[in-house]
């Protein structure tokens, strides 16, 4: 049996470690919004300043994802046993599969002194709210229902129902998102330029310039 000494001191140790680097940044959004682009120009453009926390699922490799590196791609019964052990921060069901952010993938990150981003859903966001983690959180707003269906369809990589049900989360998730004390930014991306230079405004002067003064 493991003594309560022994859980405290392995909690200290995965709390101590989440605090460590950069304050992290955590980005929400309805599928389609464009938050995944402005991440994937986040990287491209600071190799050395970003870094993701990738995500583990149990839903199948889509053309051209690469495991470790868009997930960790996984069984639901290894997943469910991980999230038991308390390995996870978050973790959302989506579409009948497991999506999750582990405690690693985030320490990984902060390790290497890199600012950690956080691509989750609004479960996931709920859930990290409670824990240590302390980020910032930006929700990426699509322009409309409308544009957002058409961003979706034009990816034709679903099926009709599946299509619906997304839209439908989506709704609830722009609600949740509009919320005022929800998300400390919130970013409309009906231009993706202005919506980038808005995210590295936010990022600069809320993360970068607070750390390297040795304010977070």
């Amino acid at each position: 049996m493991i003594s309560f000494s022994i859980i405290r001191a392995i909690t200290t140790g995965v709390y101590n470690m989440l605090q460590k680097g950069p304050r992290p940044l955590v980005l929400c959004g309805p599928s389609g919004s464009g938050k995944s682009t402005l991440i994937k120009k986040l990287f491209e453009d600071y190799p050395d300043t970003y870094g993701f926390s990738v995500s583990h699922t149990t839903r199948k490799p889509r053309p051209g994802e690469e495991h470790a590196k868009h997930y960790y791609f996984t069984t639901k019964e290894k997943m469910e046993k991980q999230i038991e052990l308390g390995e996870f921060l978050e973790t959302a069901t989506f579409s009948g599969n497991l999506y999750g952010t582990s405690k690693k993938a985030v320490e990984d990150v902060q390790r290497e002194g890199k600012i950690c981003i956080l691509d989750i859903e609004m479960q996931g966001v709920k859930q990290v709210k409670q824990s240590s983690l302390n980020p910032l959180y930006v929700f990426i707003k699509p322009p409309s229902m409308d544009e957002l269906e058409r961003r979706l369809r034009n990816r034709q990589t679903e099926t009709e129902e599946a299509l619906k049900n997304r839209l439908s989360i989506a709704g609830t998730e722009i609600e949740y998102g509009e919320k005022p004390g929800n998300f400390d930014l919130i970013i409309v991306n009906d231009d993706f330029s202005k919506a980038y230079e808005k995210l590295k405004e936010f990022i600069n002067e809320n993360i970068q310039q607070k750390f390297a003064a040795g304010t977070v």
